[in-house]
């Protein structure tokens, strides 16, 4: 973005150079052609050249008769019409064939002039604060780079945020996996995993082609209810919410069929709970494992005492 922005501010410099050029003089000429008589006001370049002049305070104006037929004026004022109203600020008098006339501005505002002998013919001059452009392209210069300074922190910020997303999800991830009944149609699943985070049932797919899943989930690994009532599922592939169809229910199982793309890699089921007997399997397996240890130390004791 930021690059096209240079391109950009430097094609305007190169295609405008009036707009970043030294203001402190500026030479304005009549412009060629018969302007005895209207039609220059019409033209592109007007009658006289440039049309608008630019100049800083202080600064100086060169206004020169380039006219080799007729005789013309630079007179401060406008133009009713016809009817012209001076306003003083300056008037170079007549000017014949390469006479020129100076003016220095001690003012910041707009002059327009008009030649007096042919009032069809004016021309505005803009006098500006000598760091007016500097303190612009310093401006820009600033709000550039804000703009990047601010790109790059908000940069810095979301990949912070999106690591430590990563690395909490990583750490706090318990892998369980299950293998449930399932049937598949235009692709295969390569793996299944309980999310015990997110509630729900996580599935790795190869879809070769826009297919459909019928898969059966046992209460006991993962449901999703309300209230001691049934409540719907969420389904995502791919990270996009997506519509499913339950197809049977019983108090034992549910069974879903979800439609999916060609491409699609991973199929999320979300309910409200998963697998809550793992913890209590887990708990008797230790139970288990520790009285059979305890036994087994007690039935070594008792073969080695000595026997009276």
């Amino acid at each position: 973005t930021f690059s096209i922005l240079a391109i950009l501010a430097t094609g305007l410099m190169a295609t405008t150079p009036n707009a970043f050029a030294d203001h402190s003089e500026v030479t304005i000429t009549t412009a060629p052609g018969n302007l005895s008589v209207p039609g220059c006001e019409e033209t592109d370049e007007g009658c006289y050249i440039p049309s608008i002049a630019t100049v800083d305070v202080g600064g100086k104006v060169i206004m020169t008769n380039a006219d080799s037929a007729v005789i013309h004026t630079y007179t401060a004022g406008t133009v009713d019409g016809f009817t012209p109203t001076p306003s003083g600020t300056f008037d170079s008098g007549m000017l014949s064939f390469e006479d020129s006339f100076e003016y220095s501005p001690d003012t910041v505002g707009e002059i327009p002039y008009y030649c007096i002998l042919h009032t069809w013919m004016q021309g505005t001059i803009i006098v500006q604060e000598v760091e007016a452009e500097k303190t612009m392209m310093e401006k820009t210069h600033e709000e550039k780079t804000h703009e990047e300074k601010t790109h790059e922190e908000k940069t810095h910020e979301e990949k912070t945020h999106e690591e430590k997303t990563h690395e909490e999800k990583m750490e706090t991830k318990e892998d369980i996996y299950v293998t449930l009944d399932h049937d598949i149609v235009g692709g295969t699943v390569t793996e299944m995993q309980i999310d015990m985070d997110a509630s729900s049932l996580v599935l790795e797919v190869d879809a070769t082609d826009n297919g459909s899943l019928t898969i059966t989930l046992p209460r006991d690994v993962i449901d999703s209810t309300s209230n001691d009532a049934d409540d719907e599922f969420f389904v995502i592939i791919d990270g996009e919410e997506v519509t499913f169809e339950e197809t049977e229910t019983s108090d034992a199982e549910r069974v879903l069929t979800i439609a999916f793309p060609a491409g699609a890699e991973e199929i999320e089921i979300i309910g409200t709970f998963v697998v809550p007997e793992f913890g209590t399997i887990a708990a008797m397996i230790l139970a288990v494992a520790i009285i059979s240890i305890v036994a087994i130390t007690a039935k070594s004791r008792l073969s080695i005492m000595p026997r009276y």
